[in-house]
């Protein structure tokens, strides 16, 4: 039960911060408002670090240097998220990428990368997958009306 509130709370956050993200860019700039949504994210946290850091920065030695990517990504997502949202609708772009992260997870999953265990990824999943697409091609025609 717990996953699934964090998934929740995840999925909502996400939403909220793209669009909040956008509206600061729009006033600020892309690159100046990705500073500052980074830079908050770093002190927070630090502060999390100071009062719930179990691990160990030694770790990072022994794991797969793809693995240190996350940061990077962190920006690519963000700027991506910004430049979608400014350019289509915060529905629309989200549910973009909504489809887009169940595909590749998909793809991570039936191929068992990054260490993932390998999930099989049967028809009516791509069933789904296609509803989605369907369902967010119906949106924005319905959007554009």
């Amino acid at each position: 039960m717990f996953s699934l509130l964090c998934g929740i709370i995840a999925g909502a956050t996400m939403s909220i911060q793209g669009v909040i993200n956008t509206r600061l860019s729009e006033k600020v700039g892309l690159y100046e408002s990705n500073i500052f949504v980074q830079g908050t994210a770093f002190v927070f946290s630090l502060i999390a670090l100071l009062f719930l850091g179990r691990g160990s920065f030694a770790n990072f030695l022994d794991v797969k240097k793809i693995y240190w990517l996350g940061g990077l990504l962190g920006i690519v997502i963000t700027i991506t998220v910004m430049l979608s949202i400014k350019n289509l609708s915060p529905t629309i772009a989200i549910s973009i990428i909504l489809i887009s992260q169940l595909l590749i997870a998909a793809i991570i999953d039936y191929f068992g990368l990054f260490d993932s265990q390998k999930v099989a990824f049967e028809w009516t999943k791509f069933v789904g997958l296609f509803l989605m697409i369907i369902g967010v091609i119906l949106f924005k025609l319905n959007l554009e009306k």
